[in-house]
């Protein structure tokens, strides 16, 4: 609460929908991880999903990616407070060297979703977790590599839905 009235981490303001919406939704998706070793939050932003999945999976090597200065100082700031094991990746995601790849690809709340999704496959070995909504974005952008998912809808959430695209 502290950080984000200084540089703005999430629009959401009350402790209960933080909870409820970034910590919720976050802990869904971690459920969803299945059998990784590691885990790129792609867009981290304020730690969602990673943190919360970097805490109840401590097996799983998360690395977070995020572009803005002012939020990778923020994630660090966690990372080294709660004494993580995770990395975080300040820049963007394309600017990783290209070997760089991960077991899952994780995302929520990004801009540039159909974009960042493109980009998500790339960087995939097994899965991409997408939170968007049940509708659904332009997730064709996967190559012919992936298989997606129905999409799973999130507890409490009108029109959210988690998309899981598996590696074939």
């Amino acid at each position: 609460m502290k950080w984000n009235a200084r540089i703005n981490l999430t629009a959401i303001r009350t402790q209960e929908e933080i909870v409820r919406r970034h910590f919720g939704e976050s802990l869904f998706v971690g459920a969803h991880v299945g059998a990784c070793g590691t885990l790129l939050d792609f867009g981290s932003g304020a730690g969602f999903p990673g943190i919360p999945i970097q805490l109840v999976r401590p097996d799983v090597q998360v690395t977070l990616a995020e572009s803005q200065g002012k939020k990778a100082a923020f994630l660090n700031e966690v990372v080294r407070s709660l004494g993580l094991p995770t990395g975080v990746w300040a820049g963007r995601v394309e600017m990783m060297p290209a070997e760089r790849r991960f077991d899952v690809v994780a995302m929520r709340a990004v801009d540039d979703m159909d974009g960042a999704v493109g980009e998500a496959g790339l960087r995939a070995r097994e899965r991409v977790l997408i939170v968007g909504t049940a509708g659904g974005g332009n997730y064709a952008v996967l190559d012919g590599d992936f298989c997606m998912g129905e999409p799973i809808a999130l507890p409490c959430m009108s029109a959210g839905a988690l998309w899981i695209a598996r590696r074939i």
